[in-house]
């Protein structure tokens, strides 16, 4: 019931601005925007023996027009930890079959080297303008990213997706333990995401920045909830964050309309998905939340796999009304 009626009053309340708008001949018309973002983990594996009927309920529930997932390709057979054969994986290349149960015509894939691309799915056409894989030797974007495009309400909104580097060490460190000691990983992402920032919203001239969203998972701490994690000034966990938001115009909205509140986005006590996006975004939004409802809260380990039921991550739903 609380969904339905967050969704009923974020359209009504659109529907009211779209109205004193058509009175006025120059004002702009506003569309709402709802986007969810989620790691899925492994391809949505805890529903893959269900044809994903739970995981389908669950979209609709919300019914988000744009959605962006991490981890979307099928990775394991249905309960088990064992390697699916690639040919018998239905995710990534059945996302459109899947999407359309959902409600969304419309599909991208991210660049990846691995088992791990996100997608981007839409009730809205999407234009694909970069895949992110990183350079050879040094500057590798180890899980992929993507830049794509929409166009709502007559503008055109612009959404990077990514998935950082997740270990304690650096990718391809040959001395794990060394580079561990060493803070390889913090390093690594950090490295990445200067690459996908460089590719994406700072290669853009300044007069096109107005609509961009960056999401993801981040696998690393933000210096906006020290607070609560009390690391010491200068801690590597908090340098991608930190290069974030002191180098580029992104807000964290969750960061931002919940200062002072920790909100994690993990079965633990983690924020370590977000959702970015650019201040004319940013003063569209009607709500937004990381979402624990009967389906995502207390994710459960399964014994046998180790890995969690419907997932480890939790997701985050933000409402734009794009003006």
């Amino acid at each position: 019931m609380t969904v339905v009626l967050r969704r009923l009053s974020f359209v009504v309340a659109v529907a009211a601005t779209v109205a004193v708008a058509a009175l006025c001949g120059g004002c702009r018309r506003e569309t709402p925007l709802r986007v969810l973002y989620w790691n899925i983990q492994n391809g949505m594996w805890d529903d893959q023996g269900n044809n994903y009927d739970n995981f389908v309920e669950w979209v609709k529930r919300y019914d988000p027009d744009v959605c962006v997932w991490c981890e979307a390709q099928t990775i394991y057979e249905d309960g088990t930890n064992k390697a699916c054969a690639k040919e018998q994986r239905y995710l990534p290349d059945n996302w459109g079959e899947l999407a359309e149960r959902y409600g969304h015509s419309y599909w991208v894939k991210s660049g990846h080297r691995d088992n791990y691309p996100q997608v981007i799915t839409s009730k809205y056409p999407i234009e694909k303008v970069l895949d992110i894989v990183g350079e050879e030797p040094d500057s590798v974007v180890t899980h992929g990213a993507c830049h794509a495009r929409i166009e709502c309400g007559g503008r055109e909104v612009n959404i990077v997706t990514l998935h950082t580097w997740p270990q304690a060490y650096a990718y391809r460190a040959v001395d794990r333990e060394a580079s561990k000691a060493e803070h390889g990983g913090d390093r690594y992402r950090r490295m990445e995401m200067e690459y996908i920032c460089g590719h994406t919203i700072l290669a853009a001239p300044e007069t096109e920045r107005g609509y961009w969203m960056m999401m993801g998972d981040f696998n690393s701490r933000s210096p906006k909830d020290n607070w609560f994690y009390k690391y010491p000034e200068g801690d590597t966990r908090l340098m991608v964050h930190d290069y974030i938001l002191h180098n580029t115009p992104y807000v964290d909205i969750i960061g931002d309309r919940f200062a002072g509140e920790f909100h994690t986005t993990t079965y633990g006590k983690a924020r370590i998905d977000y959702v970015y996006c650019t201040p004319d975004l940013y003063g569209g939004i009607s709500d937004a939340y990381v979402v624990e409802d009967d389906y995502t809260r207390d994710p459960v380990r399964d014994e046998a796999t180790r890995f969690h039921r419907p997932s480890d991550h939790l997701p985050i739903l933000v409402d734009f009304v794009i003006r």
